[in-house]
């Protein structure tokens, strides 16, 4: 594991502005655009998904992701990514974004976590209405008759769709780890630790440079 993790260090430090990899390399994606990867204002690294809530590989990698968020104490940048095939996911993220514009960006995340854990149980609109209402009551929620009647909200994970396919995002999930120069693909979840420390890693080569040329 030390040798792998080496390993990725050097080939992310190659380069000197901004660093185009994937860990592991297999399955890396051919983006267009890479100009959004960035962590937002204030936060020197950042986890960023590209999700679909009726994705099971998006229900595995969430937990994940969110446990990196407190151990390493660094945000998630989420990004709404429909597959067309999916039924019930586009309604179930704009619930999500309704949730996270008029109440908190933590109870839509809430919601995305319970819809996430209840795959399994949701097969039709039907079925995802009846749990969004029994979720949004357990929660002291009031469910309104037409919880987007503007489309704000259909709207906003409309242009997080369009920003996936002009990025060139082919998959869900799509997980990135950028900092403010560089980014690495995390293709397979479960390596989301080792990925934060090789970005760490880049993060410390800086100061670690003018130290050693300071006490030469």
């Amino acid at each position: 594991m030390k040798r792998i993790l080496f390993a990725a260090i050097s080939l992310f430090t190659a380069f000197p502005l901004v660093a185009q990899t994937a860990i592991p390399p297999t399955g890396a994606t051919p983006f267009k655009n890479t100009s959004t990867f960035k962590p937002p204002a204030g936060a020197k690294m950042a986890i960023i998904e590209f999700e679909d809530l009726e994705c099971p590989l998006c229900a595995l990698s969430f937990p994940i992701a969110h446990a990196a968020m407190t151990r390493y104490n660094i945000p998630r940048v989420h990004h709404d990514f429909i597959i067309p095939s999916h039924v019930w996911s586009r309604t179930a993220a704009i619930n999500a974004r309704y949730l996270e514009d008029r109440i908190s960006p933590k109870v839509a995340e809430d919601f995305r976590r319970d819809v996430f854990a209840n795959q399994s149980h949701i097969a039709s609109r039907d079925d995802l209405f009846t749990f969004t209402r029994s979720w949004f009551q357990a929660h002291g929620q009031q469910l309104p008759f037409v919880i987007d009647p503007d489309g704000r909200c259909a709207k906003e994970v409309q242009a997080d769709c369009i920003l996936a396919t002009r990025l060139g995002v082919l998959h869900t999930p799509t997980i990135i780890v950028a900092t403010a120069n560089r980014w690495i693909e995390v293709t397979d979840p479960r390596q989301l630790d080792e990925v934060i420390h090789v970005a760490q890693a880049s993060l410390q080569e800086p100061a670690n440079e003018r130290l050693s040329k300071h006490s030469n």
